[in-house]
């Protein structure tokens, strides 16, 4: 046997590699082996029918939150958060990024509780103010956002931390951000604004258009107060500059940070988000966001094409946190993959505001591979029928299956 598993029959989208047909996909070792047209299924061990079904790089979401076990109470760096191995696979996802969950005070605590354990891939990006977001007061508090600190602890474990974060300040000035950018500036690394609270002191369009640095990204680029489109119903100048210059825009959708009234135009006119993203989190996964396939399901019913809607939930995510070698099915790449159907019928979708947008399509995760390993199944596509296997089928190793004695009966 050549291969020890083979995704047959489905349509392959892997937009670093330009492929988007009908592929077979071949793994050994918990490693892409080979992608190409009829791979023999007697050189696998097994084989899993893919057909009518998209088959995709696992999906990278760079915007979410994990720092579940932190107990603070109603704190996206506490009770907010989620673990990961719950949310990922049942939705393609085997890469997450946590933004700014924790902070440079307690960024090791964070890693030894969530980034160390769990079975999906995570990053982190560390929070400017030390405490991270563990209330919106500490996230105010000026004299713990140590740029020298923050830097050294990203670095310290820059085999995790991919940035550095800054996120719901209110105050109108430019603290934050100018401490962040400093921060990234020590420790070369990109940082990710969520702008906060919108003040006429500290306009959006200077942040993006001034302050923040080319790879530096832009989360909850079609929030509400983001002045998107002008009154001519053209994606506003700024914005375009911005991109011009190498700013990056994440979509961050959220439970308050997604709106059609700026999306819809935006996606219509080519000004799309460098990276599709949820902001995972308790509050998010239950309303308006739900997950990550629902979220891409929102781009394409907007227009945009579905091999655009996979580049960016897969490769181009991963670049933008520097980590090219996720979100492929490159001969040699880890074997993370997501197997996705596409349903047709009448769906709503709804944004942070309770605006609806209907569609006549809807991505749904039928399977998730992480390291060649299946970890999600929806319809049993990787199992076999029961009545094909042994009759003590579910005896394990060190059990026994006992029968009474004849004739006895309690």
């Amino acid at each position: 046997m050549n291969f020890d598993l083979i995704l047959a029959g489905g349509h392959v989208i892997d937009p670093a590699n330009g492929v988007d047909g009908r592929r077979d996909v071949a793994i050994r070792g918990g490693r892409i082996a080979a992608v190409d047209d009829n791979i023999p299924a007697a050189s696998a061990r097994r084989s899993i029918d893919a057909t009518g079904l998209y088959v995709t790089p696992g999906l990278v979401d760079i915007h979410v939150h994990l720092y579940a076990t932190a107990g603070n109470e109603g704190a996206w760096g506490g009770d907010n958060s989620v673990l990961p191995d719950g949310f990922s696979f049942r939705s393609g996802t085997t890469t997450m990024v946590d933004t700014g969950s924790a902070g440079w005070r307690n960024l090791a605590d964070f890693r030894e509780r969530v980034l160390d354990r769990f079975t999906t891939r995570k990053y982190a990006l560390v929070n400017i103010v030390g405490l991270g977001m563990t209330t919106m007061t500490t996230e105010q508090n000026i004299y713990d956002m140590d740029a020298a600190a923050c830097a050294a602890v990203a670095r310290e474990h820059e085999d995790v931390v991919v940035g550095l974060k800054t996120a719901h300040y209110l105050l109108p000035d430019w603290t934050s951000v100018d401490r962040l950018i400093e921060a990234g500036e020590i420790a070369n690394m990109p940082v990710m604004v969520d702008f906060g609270f919108f003040k006429r002191e500290r306009p959006y369009y200077e942040l993006v258009g001034e302050r923040m640095r080319p790879g530096d990204i832009s989360t909850h680029v079609f929030r509400g107060p983001v002045p998107s489109v002008g009154p001519d119903g053209k994606v506003m100048p700024y914005l375009l500059a911005a991109r011009e210059r190498g700013i990056l825009f994440d979509t961050g959708h959220g439970a308050g940070s997604f709106c059609f009234r700026n999306a819809v135009p935006c996606v219509e006119q080519g000004f799309w988000p460098d990276s599709i993203s949820t902001d995972l989190h308790r509050l998010s996964m239950n309303i308006g966001m739900l997950d990550m396939p629902t979220t891409m399901s929102k781009f394409l019913v907007m227009g945009m094409p579905l091999a655009d809607v996979i580049r960016l939930s897969t490769v181009a995510p991963a670049r933008v946190i520097g980590r090219p070698e996720h979100g492929t099915l490159s001969v040699g790449a880890v074997a993370d993959v997501a197997v996705l159907g596409l349903e047709q019928g009448s769906f709503g979708y709804m944004d942070s505001f309770g605006g609806v947008l209907r569609g006549d399509r809807r991505l749904e995760c039928e399977l998730t591979l992480f390291g060649g390993d299946v970890v999600w199944d929806r319809n049993g596509r990787s199992g076999v029928d029961w009545r094909q296997l042994p009759p003590t089928y579910g005896v394990r190793p060190d059990e026994e299956l006992i029968y009474p004695p004849p004739g006895r009966t309690s």
